[in-house]
């Protein structure tokens, strides 16, 4: 038998936050709303969606006093630090809930990338760790680890989360995308250039990987297959300012100067942030010559 109250609930939940919230908070105003954990968690969920954080944060903290012992309300908590980047408060909370429950994977992850956001890298790899051990086939947990040993030129170590990336998801853009990148750092450029080629097949939104395919071949000075690359990824992803900036670049060394000045403005036009790192890039000062240089720097400050 379906409870009616709940399924409403669930529905409201996902599709409209907003109605959600009344809704929980009608049925919480009766005696038995008051002292049930999953309302609790679902109105500070809904509230939360709604953007009431101040609300959420409410509940929340009445769900931690009516079960102390639960580690949910506490984990709700941090993540809605979490993601109003208030970092401090993120950890207290998510450390709270890992005390009161030290198998939960999920806070012990977002502990980790809080961790890694702030640059306390070591403190990101112990949490990675114990969600490995907790979860061994946590795919996000294998790369995210991945990543901050290539940071931190462990490459060895770097290309084993990698590859245990591989043996659980082998079509998955992201694990093919860093193995291009750990590939490229210890020397094997024709596998990197191959990882970077399947990551663009499995995955051709993901504008990194024509960026780093074509930093390869404009490392080697063939430019045209570069501005090749980086057009493709042009054509594929929208909104790609990078993109833009580093084919003008390109098309200066291969003295297309207004193809260089148009793709400056389209950089600028998507990123106008970019206009005071231009100023000073050494790469683009033949395109500072041209008329059109001026019009843009012009418009843009």
């Amino acid at each position: 038998m379906v409870n009616i109250n709940s399924f409403l609930a669930n529905l409201l939940k996902w599709r409209f936050p907003g109605t959600a919230a009344g809704f929980f908070k009608s049925v919480y105003r009766k005696e038995t709303g008051k002292h049930d954990i999953e309302l609790l968690l679902d109105m500070a969920l809904a509230y939360d969606r709604s953007n009431n954080c101040i609300k959420a944060n409410e509940i929340y903290s009445e769900a931690m006093k009516e079960y102390p012992n639960d580690a949910r309300p506490c984990y709700g908590m941090a993540v809605l630090y979490d993601m109003r980047k208030d970092y401090d408060k993120a950890i207290e909370y998510y450390k709270k809930a890992i005390e009161i429950e030290p198998g939960y994977s999920r806070a012990h992850f977002f502990l980790a990338n809080v961790y890694d956001e702030i640059g306390d890298k070591d403190s990101a790899v112990t949490e990675y760790k114990n969600v490995i051990e907790l979860k061994p086939n946590d795919f996000w947990a294998y790369n995210n680890l991945g990543v901050i040993y290539e940071e931190q030129n462990s490459n060895d170590a770097a290309l084993e989360m990698f590859r245990k990336c591989l043996c659980i998801s082998p079509e998955h853009y992201k694990a093919l995308f860093n193995m291009g990148v750990i590939m490229n750092k210890i020397g094997y450029r024709d596998k990197s250039v191959d990882y970077y080629l399947h990551s663009i097949a499995r995955n051709p939104h993901y504008p990194y990987s024509y960026l780093n395919l074509a930093m390869l071949y404009k490392d080697e000075g063939n430019y045209h297959k570069a501005v090749d690359i980086l057009s493709n990824g042009i054509r594929r992803v929208k909104g790609a300012a990078f993109l833009y900036y580093n084919r003008a670049c390109f098309n200066v060394r291969l003295n297309k100067l207004e193809d260089a000045l148009k793709d400056v403005f389209e950089a600028v036009k998507i990123s106008p942030e970019l206009i005071k790192y231009m100023k000073d890039d050494k790469d683009l000062d033949p395109v500072r010559n041209l008329e059109g240089y001026s019009k843009i720097s012009g418009s843009l400050n």
